[in-house]
């Protein structure tokens, strides 16, 4: 036996006119799902990952009385690119106290088109480690160098001491959770895009069908 509807019991119109309302605002619950889950790997990545430290030495380029001093930027190019070859480093590693296979993934050199000065960094887990790499590869191109000074006409100098440094320069955990909400973010806007979306269809209009002649009670059409 069913139940009249002066039995059944009443749902409040607010609450009918809610549902609706949530049931078609579901569709983007991945993005805020996304930007929660990169933030929390963000968050465990700069709790958990081991910091690195950079330290850096500078070296220049001076060019002798009958060179031109244009010709010093030419040097200091190619002296760059020396800084991280097998030679350089198979002369920095005593120093450095690493062989050349790890020593050559724990340094970087830089140069720059507009002055004749050359930026050696070294990075490690450890701070007075990362100062130590910089200052063997620096102090082994400074040695290279000196040995063509008289063919070439141009001395490289060591400019600067790389110390250790005070701060590490991997992610630190607020950043690492700004990128991964960044990241988890993008990732659920991506969803969104991709995803079907299953709210309410376009109305299609209902076209009667065409009238059955023959039927009785229906009238002619006079001319």
């Amino acid at each position: 036996m069913t139940d009249s509807p002066e039995q059944q019991p009443a749902v409040p119109g607010r609450f009918r006119r809610l549902r609706p309302a949530f049931v078609r605002t579901g569709w983007w619950l991945p993005l805020p799902a996304g930007v929660l889950l990169g933030a929390a790997c963000g968050f465990s990545y700069g709790l958990l990952a081991t910091p690195e430290y950079a330290a850096t030495s500078y070296a220049v380029v001076t060019a002798g009385k009958d060179i031109d001093p244009a010709a010093a930027l030419g040097y200091a190019q190619s002296y760059g690119r020396l800084a991280t070859s097998d030679a350089t480093l198979s002369y920095a590693k005593g120093a450095a106290g690493e062989p050349v296979r790890e020593l050559r993934t724990h340094v970087r050199s830089e140069t720059s088109p507009d002055s004749p000065m050359i930026s050696v960094t070294g990075t490690s887990a450890d701070r007075d480690r990362a100062a130590d790499i910089a200052n063997a590869v620096t102090e082994a191109v400074v040695v290279s160098s000196g040995h063509v000074a008289k063919d070439t006409g141009v001395k490289l100098v060591k400019f600067s001491h790389a110390v250790p440094p005070v701060d590490p320069v991997s992610p630190s955990t607020p950043l690492g959770t700004a990128v991964g909400a960044s990241a988890g973010g993008l990732a659920g806007g991506l969803v969104l895009l991709v995803r079907p979306r299953t709210g309410r269809r376009g109305a299609t209009a209902q076209v009667p069908g065409p009238a059955q002649g023959g039927t009785t009670g229906e009238r002619e059409l006079v001319r």
